[in-house]
């Protein structure tokens, strides 16, 4: 593991500890995930970021305990949080909020600055909402508590708009540092590989997160959690198609979308990927995954017929999306 890194994002690892999953929306007891052995393997793999918010309950206060007791440099590493969401329903992106959701996460995580804070979910908000909002991140950043600023969201579009309105609103030109996209660089919707020229040549992003490669539980062989967003025919017919992936060819399918968007998005275009493991074998499976793809140069031949049937069988619910905020 590196022991030093700058302001800069550029030395993020292919994967970053995801801190969704250390919530009870995922676990009902998640103070007993295995946090310090995860992140003490991952560290020393060279994954050495995490990413969080204060919106997954007690996430962050369990991985600021953690890393307090794995005893390495803060400057070895990367933690990445966000601002803005506050329940389900409830959001506040005042500057006066914002600041204080800030500060309050540099508490919890027991550190004295933030590597990477974005706004969370910019489209429960209107753009101009986002943009005073970045403002104050903006603050914080020229305070030197703040590293780097982003914004996160599922409409990729959105996303898209915003980083182009900070861009050109704010009075130096500068593009924000980093975004994250989530469901939309996974086997079911690829849209984000769409994006990502857009985003980095016209907005100017210096870095795209792709999160939630198994579109938050729904492209595996188990039951998806019932908090999905999804349409009801999309996860009939990606449940039947996990079914018939298990039972004709004995492939399950996490483990092939799993490489998919590792291909796609690590090896072929050099990107990060917040990965959300609450065990070590997860983890492991991921980093066997990524390894593997790297020795082989791709896509073993099988793998790759796979993943385009299970493209082309998807039919219509290929990229199909879901409602979410006001879009």
């Amino acid at each position: 593991m590196s022991s030093s890194h700058t302001n800069s994002l550029n030395g993020l690892p292919p994967f970053i500890i995801g801190g969704a999953v250390f919530n009870y929306q995922y676990h009902s007891n998640p103070q007993s995930l295995p946090v310090e052995d995860i992140l003490h393997h991952a560290f020393e793999l060279g994954y050495n970021a995490i990413d969080t918010s204060p919106y997954y309950g007690p996430s962050e206060e369990i991985l600021g305990h953690a890393l307090s007791k794995l005893n390495v440099p803060r400057e070895s590493y990367y933690i990445c949080t966000k601002a803005g969401r506050i329940k389900l329903d409830e959001f506040d992106y005042s500057r006066a909020s914002v600041r204080q959701s800030v500060l309050r996460s540099l508490k919890r995580l027991q550190t004295t600055y933030l590597d990477l804070v974005y706004m969370h979910d910019i489209e429960f908000v209107t753009i101009d909402e986002v943009i005073e909002a970045l403002k104050e991140l903006q603050s914080l950043k020229d305070e030197g508590v703040v590293r780097n600023i982003g914004v996160s969201g599922y409409p990729i579009h959105f996303i898209y708009e915003v980083a182009m309105k900070w861009k050109q609103s704010n009075s130096k030109g500068t593009p924000l540092d980093a975004v994250m996209s989530y469901c939309h660089g996974c086997i079911q919707n690829n849209t984000l590989f769409d994006y990502e020229t857009k985003l980095k040549t016209e907005a100017g992003v210096g870095k795209i997160m792709n999160g939630s490669i198994l579109s938050m539980s729904l492209l595996r062989s188990q039951p998806t959690h019932v908090f999905h967003p999804a349409s009801t025919a999309l996860k009939v017919k990606v449940d039947e198609l996990a079914h018939n992936l298990k039972s004709e060819k004995g492939v399950e399918l996490a483990e092939l979308a799993t490489k998919y968007a590792i291909y796609e998005w690590v090896v072929k275009r050099k990107s990060s990927i917040v990965l959300g493991v609450s065990n070590l074998h997860e983890l492991n499976v991921a980093v066997d995954a990524f390894e593997l793809l790297k020795h082989n140069n791709g896509l073993d031949e099988t793998d790759a017929k796979l993943i385009k049937q299970f493209q082309s069988d998807l039919g219509d619910h290929f990229n199909e999306t879901w409602p979410s905020g006001h879009l």
